[in-house]
């Protein structure tokens, strides 16, 4: 039996929507996208991250790939592979982990890219111009193939870039200065 999925004029439908499982999905011009489920190493670069960001902020202002931000363009929304969350979302997000448009943006995203060009582009293009749209203060590209960790910054509602870390370089967050971590410290066991 072919089962035939709905098409959504707008967020606030594709928000009501439940298919009774665990499945993410991208709203991509009004059809749903699965999203698909992540690498073993970008799932652990990203629990490495939240663990030393949660010491920072607590453990419920970190949210891992589940949080979905609305975002404009298409698809609609994303999942981000880490997110640092604002003290007021945690209320906000009790009963459904979805930052809308209409909420103040959370702190910081960060994204580790998947290996292909096609993911490269759309952590270093697309996603950086839905982001940066949305208000997020600061985005952090995380790229396990080079080893390297770009942190950009808005400024003046554009991003600007604090830095291309790679190495034993110390990752400078300006929205988190207390951060203490190098790059070789996330790739040490790769």
């Amino acid at each position: 039996m072919l089962v035939l999925q709905p098409r959504f004029k707008s967020f606030d439908e594709y928000l009501a929507y439940e298919d009774d499982t665990d499945q993410l999905y991208e709203l991509f011009n009004g059809e749903l996208i699965a999203v698909p489920t992540e690498s073993g190493l970008n799932f652990e670069i990203a629990t490495f991250l939240l663990l030393k960001l949660a010491e920072i902020v607590g453990y419920r202002r970190v949210r891992g790939h589940g949080l979905e931000l609305e975002v404009h363009g298409e698809p609609k929304n994303r999942f981000p592979d880490l997110t640092i969350i604002r003290e007021e979302h945690i209320a906000q997000l009790a009963k459904r982990n979805t930052i809308r448009l209409l909420m103040l943006p959370p702190l910081l995203v960060v994204e580790v890219v998947s290996p292909g060009e096609l993911q490269r582009e759309r952590d270093y293009i697309a996603k950086r111009q839905q982001y940066q749209a949305c208000s997020i203060p600061e985005y952090w590209i995380v790229n396990p193939q080079t080893q390297s960790i770009l942190v950009l910054e808005l400024v003046s509602e554009n991003y600007q870039e604090v830095g291309n870390f790679e190495g034993s370089m110390a990752i400078q967050s300006p929205t988190f200065p207390q951060l203490s971590l190098t790059v070789n410290e996330i790739f040490k066991d790769l």
